[in-house]
C-alpha cells in the first residue's frame, strides 16, 4: 500500500473514468457544472459575510451605530442567499454521488454474474467479500470521490478569493501561511501517511470478515444446532472481533497523534494571525475590524492550502477503499483471459450431442488429476451413469461437463447451455414465491396456475400450493420444505423446462425408490438424456452407459445392462 500516488491516481481513473464516458456523461457533467457554480457562491458569499463581520466589529469598536446596523442588514441579506445555496449544493452533490453509485454498481454486477465471475471467485484468497466491495466500498467511492473533488476545487476558489483579502490587509501574514501550510502538509504525509493507509485497508478487510462469520451463522443455524457446534463459532466468531479490534485499537492511537497535530496545527491559527499584525492594529494604523477580516481570511486561505491535513483520515480510507475496488475490478477481467490461455479445456456449444474427447480433467488449483483422457459421446437417449468412490471427481466432471469447471486439457462439445438443465444434491432454494421456486431460473415465461398445480401433482407434491398459501406464498423454502420436497420441486423445474439434457448430481438421494422411479421415468418419457451421479443400481435401468472412476485418474465405460455395483 502506498501514500497518494501516482499508482493510486492511475486505479481512481480506471474506476472514474469510464462513468464520465458513458452514455449519462451529459447528465451528470450537467450536475457536475451546476455545483461548480454552488462553489463559486459559497466562496462569494464567504468572502462578503467575512468583510460584513469585520465591518460591524469595527462600527462597535467606534460606537457607530448607523454602521453597525448598517452591516448587519446587509449579513441577514447575504444568509438568505447563502442558506439556499449551501442547502441546494449539498443535495444536488448527493444526487449526482447516488446517480455515479447506481451506473457503476450495475457496472461491477453485470461483470460479477458475466462468464460466472461469482463462482470462479468464490473462495479466491486474493479476493475477500465481494458482497462489501458492491454494496459498500462502490457507494464511498462514488460520495469520496465527489466530496475530494468538490473540496479541492472548492479550496482552490476559497484560496483565490481570501488570499486577494490577505494581501492587501498583510503580506507578512501571506508569506508565513505559505511556509506553515507547507510544513504541516509534509509532516501529515511523511509520519502519518503510510501507517494510517495500511491500518485502514486491513480495518476494511477484518470488519468484512467479521461481518460475513456472522451471516454465515445465521444461513447454517441448524446444521450448527445439530452438531451442537456453537462453542467453535463462537470461538471463531470471537477470533475474527479480536483481530478487527486489535487493528482498530491501533487505527485509534494512530489517529490520536494525527488528532494532536491536526488541532495544534489548526487551533494556533486562532491567535498566528492576530499577534503578526497586532502591533499595526495597536498603533492605529488599522482599525480592529480590519483583525477579525484578517483572522478570517487567514483561516479561510489556511484550510484552503491545508486540506490534505485537515482530510488525511478520511483520505486514507478513501485510498484503502480504492485498493480494494482496484483488485476486485482486475479480478473481474482476469478469469475471461485465462480461459483463452494453455492448460484450459476447450469448450464449443452448440454440437447435436454430448462428447468428450480427450479430456484430462484437474482440480481448479492443478493440484489432483481427476480424470486422465477421458473420451466418449452421449447421443441423445442414450443415457450416461457416473460412477465410483466417493472423492473420485464424479461431480467434478459434472461441473466440467456445464463449463464450471475448465482446468485441464482436451475438448466438451455440447448442445446450447438452454437445452441443458443441472440438479444438484442440494437443490437451489431462491428467496421468493411458490411460483417464483416453479419457473427459476427463467421467470419470464408465462404458465397459468393450472399447469403450475399439476405439475406440483407431477412431482407427489399435490398440496404444496394449498399448504403454504398459494403459488404466490413467500416463505424461507430452504426451512419450510423437507430435503426430500426440495428436491421434488427441482424435478418440477426440470420437468417444466423439458431440456435435451438433465444433468442430475445424486438429485434423489433423499427420496424413497418409488419416488424415484417415478421421477426418472417422467423424465424418459419427455425425451430427455440424463446423465446422472448415483449410487443406486435402480438407477441404471435409465441409462445406457456407465462411466466407472478410480478416483486416480483412470477410468472405465461399461454396458449399464447388466453392470454390477461393487459393494
Amino acid at each position: 500500500m502506498k501514500s497518494v500516488n501516482r499508482q493510486l491516481w492511475q486505479r481512481f481513473l480506471d474506476i472514474a473514468a469510464p462513468y464520465w464516458r458513458s452514455g449519462e456523461r451529459w447528465s451528470a457533467l450537467g450536475r457536475l457544472a451546476l455545483l461548480l457554480l454552488l462553489l463559486l457562491g459559497q466562496t462569494a458569499f464567504a468572502v462578503l459575510l467575512n468583510e460584513q463581520t469585520g465591518e460591524f466589529t469595527s462600527a462597535l469598536a467606534a460606537r457607530d451605530e448607523h454602521r453597525f446596523w448598517q452591516a448587519i442588514l446587509l449579513c441577514l441579506g447575504l444568509l438568505v442567499g447563502a442558506v439556499p445555496t449551501y442547502a441546494c449544493y449539498y443535495w444536488v452533490r448527493d444526487t449526482l454521488g447516488n446517480h455515479w453509485r447506481r451506473w457503476l454498481t450495475q457496472r461491477f454486477l453485470l461483470r460479477y454474474f458475466g462468464d460466472r465471475h461469482y463462482y470462479s471467485l468464490n473462495g479466491l484468497a486474493a479476493l475477500d467479500n465481494p458482497d462489501q466491495r458492491i454494496a459498500e466500498d462502490i457507494n464511498t467511492f462514488t460520495q469520496r470521490s465527489l466530496f475530494f473533488l468538490l473540496i479541492l476545487i472548492g479550496a482552490t476558489m476559497q484560496l483565490t478569493a481570501f488570499s486577494r483579502v490577505l494581501w492587501g490587509i498583510s503580506h507578512t501574514l501571506v508569506y508565513f501561511l505559505v511556509v506553515y501550510a507547507i510544513t504541516g502538509t509534509v509532516i501529515t504525509l511523511r509520519v502519518y501517511g503510510k501507517p494510517l493507509t495500511g491500518l485502514n485497508f486491513r480495518q476494511l478487510k477484518r470488519e468484512a470478515d467479521l461481518r460475513y462469520s456472522l451471516v454465515r451463522v445465521r444461513e447454517k443455524a441448524e446444521s450448527i444446532a445439530l452438531y451442537r457446534g456453537e462453542q467453535q463459532e463462537l470461538q471463531q466468531i470471537r477470533h475474527r472481533f479480536g483481530l478487527a479490534y486489535d487493528n482498530f485499537r491501533q487505527l485509534i492511537r494512530g489517529q490520536f497523534f494525527l488528532n494532536l497535530f491536526q488541532y495544534g496545527y489548526s487551533m494556533l491559527t486562532i491567535v498566528l494571525p492576530s499577534m503578526l499584525i497586532a502591533e499595526r492594529v495597536l498603533s492605529g494604523e488599522l482599525e480592529v475590524g480590519m483583525a477579525v477580516r484578517a483572522a478570517g481570511a487567514f483561516t479561510a486561505v489556511l484550510s484552503a492550502v491545508s486540506v490534505v491535513i485537515d482530510n488525511f483520515e478520511s483520505l486514507s480510507r478513501f485510498a484503502a477503499g480504492i485498493e480494494r475496488l482496484d483488485v476486485f475490478s482486475h479480478q473481474l477481467d482476469g478469469p475471461a483471459g485465462d480461459k483463452r490461455a494453455a492448460g484450459r479445456i476447450e469448450s464449443i456449444e452448440g454440437a447435436p450431442q454430448l462428447a468428450l474427447e480427450r479430456v484430462t480433467l484437474q482440480t481448479p488449483g492443478a493440484e489432483r488429476v481427476l480424470v486422465r483422457e477421458l473420451s466418449l459421446a452421449v447421443e441423445a437417449g442414450q443415457g450416461l451413469m457416473v460412477v465410483g468412490a466417493s472423492g473420485c471427481g464424479k461431480s467434478s466432471l459434472l461441473r466440467a461437463i456445464v463449463g464450471l469447471w475448465d482446468s485441464g486439457s482436451g475438448k466438451i462439445l455440447r448442445p446450447h447451455p438452454d437445452e441443458i438443465m443441472f440438479l444438484p444434491q442440494q437443490p437451489y432454494m431462491l428467496l421468493g414465491s411458490l411460483r417464483s421456486q416453479l419457473l427459476y431460473p427463467r421467470q419470464e415465461r408465462q404458465v397459468g396456475d393450472q399447469e403450475l398445480l399439476a405439475l406440483l401433482e407431477r412431482v407427489n407434491l399435490p398440496d404444496l400450493a394449498e399448504r403454504s398459501g398459494g403459488l404466490d406464498a413467500e416463505l424461507d423454502w430452504e426451512k419450510t420444505l423437507s430435503m426430500g420436497e426440495q428436491q421434488r420441486l427441482a424435478f418440477a423445474r426440470l420437468l417444466l423446462t423439458q431440456p435435451r439434457y438433465a444433468i442430475l448430481d445424486e438429485a434423489t438421494s433423499a427420496l424413497d425408490l418409488a419416488n424415484e422411479r417415478w421421477l426418472y421415468q417422467q423424465l424418459m418419457d419427455g425425451q430427455t438424456t440424463l446423465i446422472s451421479v448415483g449410487h443406486r443400481s435402480t438407477l441404471l435401468a435409465y441409462h445406457s452407459q456407465v462411466l466407472e472412476l478410480d478416483g486416480n485418474g483412470g477410468w472405465q465405460a461399461h454396458v449399464a445392462q447388466g453392470y454390477r455395483f461393487e459393494h
